[in-house]
């Protein structure tokens, strides 16, 4: 369970109504390939000793019976497996009849739960046999030496005890305060369901969705174990629909009409993180605890960690997203310029990613005013490094935008202030470069002037977290478009344009998806081609930007992130390269701070960003050493 990974389960055994016998067999079965896949909690479906669909039977003794004693044959013998088992029994409580969850643990029956809210309407009317059980307390005899007390409680790890577990059951789930409310308030981070939910047409998406929902409005786990085929067909048909979901996000899901296992490796440490990021999230720890035994041991990780986490992996998806983030960005710049009363606009263009989705940005916020292109003044200033190609591309995307376009050579400008500042031009260092950033972002604000308009900033979201950016130059602008699009998103968003373009646009765009990033502030190689490239200089953004969601998003530890970014792009790059970048990105990260504090204004469109009026406020002095030392240490 190290880094807060556990592997948790969903069963759904195949079941003979009232043959608990069997049904306990097949549960005992799940239980230990449960343990042998690495699960520590396996939570099984509502009265699943029993089986859901007994009707009357529930009132006779004989099932009763046969429920408790089977329940005794569970406990004893996965007595000696390294597992928490969660099954559904119904249970005789101070003379009445309870729908229960019983837990299991090396040997014993550490607690039981029972069914707050008894649904008994349409085709259900548990009422004619179940009593709810609220507020209700009392030890139940299983045998003459295994007995579990009944309380609302939250389940807490005796080794780890930020591992808490609730319960509720099936229709508690589905009211309108549900026991989960009360459970997670009181500490619990996993809330196991034991259902049984008949399938009709649309109800798995219904079912879904709320699972979901409960999931994310309480940061928590939400594994929801339904009863499957097996139970009696007379009048419901039940599909097994095993649903387990993270903070609002599914993360395991059966099929429907199947049984057998979900496995999940949830993460505790970050549903923790984002309790404690919320203050909303109201803590009021009264229910009582029962604790339960495990081996700690490090979780083996099964679990799917995106590459570009910033990116849905889903074609349809991401077309969705893509359209949304360009209409807020749009927006924001509309709303900055209808606000100001401003026509016009100063971009400079230079034929890479950034500046190009700025004045994609830039073309739409003017269509939704009703703008003349002609206003975006798009400028583009060729210095030392710029290529024939990067230069063609923006020319042609000026044009083919219907943007005003002009040229500024900035060569004999950087020369004469080089002579003025005393800089040989043949030492191609940090002022070398920096001395071209900072006179095109001069020439920009002094155009914006000229033109009475406003500079639009090219700069992106990854650039900001490494530093990668000229203090006072090419990040200072007057609104920042791409300050929260990190650069694997930034590359898809232009992909987007080019979809959804044709011609002689959509053959730029592509091309410019095809240029290596580069600011070309050193010399083409001899044969004309970009000689600095940015990912050589500071490492792959599709890593970085991996690095930045989970530090940013999710507080993860520097070994944690380095963990799994080494199974996320194991079939990319070997540990040591990771290593190296991931040390990189810490020492960029620290140092380039104060770049970031005087960023200017710029709309938030994900729930990363690093305005210091917004979501990252951090000391420009900060010291990197915590999280370098902890690096080092798993060398």
């Amino acid at each position: 369970m190290k880094d807060g990974f556990i592997k948790i389960a969903c069963a759904t055994p195949d079941v003979k109504v009232a043959d608990c016998g069997y049904n306990a067999d097949r549960i005992i079965e799940l239980i230990k390939e449960a343990h042998d896949k690495g699960v520590k909690i396996v939570c099984f479906p509502e009265l699943s000793v029993t089986g859901y669909t007994c009707g009357d039977l529930f009132l006779q003794e004989a099932l009763l019976s046969a429920a408790k004693n089977e329940t005794v044959r569970i406990i004893k013998e996965t007595a000696n497996v390294d597992i928490v088992s969660i099954v559904g029994v119904p249970l005789v409580v101070c003379g009445k009849l309870c729908n229960c969850a019983v837990v299991i643990n090396k040997g014993a029956a550490v607690g039981a739960v029972a069914k707050k809210n008894i649904p008994n309407y349409s085709e259900f009317y548990e009422a004619r046999h179940f009593t709810a059980a609220d507020e209700l307390c009392a030890d139940i005899m299983l045998n003459d030496e295994i007995f579990v007390h009944l309380e609302d409680t939250v389940f807490i790890c005796k080794e780890l005890p930020e591992l808490t577990f609730g319960i509720e059951i099936c229709e508690d789930m589905w009211v309108s305060s549900p026991p989960s409310e009360r459970l997670a308030r009181s500490g619990a981070v996993i809330i196991f369901n034991l259902s049984t939910s008949d399938e009709v047409i649309g109800k798995a998406d219904y079912r879904r969705t709320l699972v979901k929902s409960r999931s994310g409005s309480l940061a928590c786990t939400y594994a929801y174990a339904d009863s499957g085929i097996g139970e009696s067909t007379q009048d419901m048909v039940f599909a097994g629909h095993d649903i387990i979901a993270e903070n609002g996000s599914v993360i395991a899901e059966s099929r429907l009409f199947s049984k057998g296992l979900i496995i999940a490796d949830t993460d505790i440490k970050k549903l923790d993180y984002e309790r404690r990021r919320m203050n909303t999230f109201t803590a009021s720890p009264d229910m009582k605890s029962t604790f339960f035994s495990l081996e700690i041991t490090e979780t083996h990780l099964d679990r799917y960690f995106p590459k570009t986490p910033f990116v849905p992996s889903d074609k349809k998806q991401l077309d969705s997203r893509c359209e949304e983030i360009l209409t807020m960005q749009a927006v924001g710049l509309m709303t900055r310029l209808r606000h100001i009363g401003c026509k016009t606009a100063a971009l400079g263009l230079s034929g890479g990613l950034d500046s190009t989705l700025a004045l994609i940005v830039t073309v739409h916020a003017f269509d939704m005013l009703g703008l003349g292109r002609n206003g975006i003044h798009t400028i583009t200033m060729p210095c030392f490094g710029t290529t024939d190609r990067t230069y063609s591309n923006a020319c042609t995307l000026a044009e083919v935008y219907g943007t005003t376009l002009t040229e500024i050579d900035i060569r004999s400008s950087v020369m004469q202030h080089f002579t003025d500042i005393g800089q040989s031009p043949e030492i191609h260092n940090v002022t070398y470069e920096n001395s071209q950033a900072r006179e095109r972002t001069q020439i920009l604000m002094d155009k914006a002037n000229q033109l009475g308009g406003i500079v639009i900033g090219t700069g992106d979201l990854s650039e900001l977290a490494l530093g990668w950016a000229t203090y006072n130059g090419d990040y200072m602008s007057m609104y920042a478009v791409n300050s929260s699009i990190p650069k694997t998103l930034v590359r898809w968003l232009v992909s987007y344009e080019a979809d959804t373009s044709d011609g002689k646009l959509k053959k730029v765009l592509l091309d410019i998806l095809d240029t290596p990033v580069s600011p070309e502030l050193l010399p083409p190689e001899h044969d004309g081609t970009i000689s600095q490239k940015t990912e050589d200089i500071v490492g792959p953004y599709e890593l970085h930007d991996f690095f930045m969601y989970f530090m940013l998003r999710y507080g993860f530890s520097p070994s944690k992130i380095f963990r799994i970014a080494c199974i996320a792009f194991k079939d990319e790059y070997s540990l040591e390269v990771v290593m190296k970048w991931l040390k990189t990105f810490y020492k960029r990260f620290f140092a380039q701070q104060f770049k970031r504090s005087c960023l200017p204004d710029g709309p938030k469109v994900g729930t990363v960003t690093l305005s210091p009026r917004g979501d990252w406020r951090m000391p420009s002095d900060a010291s990197a050493s915590i999280w370098l030392k902890e690096l080092e240490e798993i060398l």
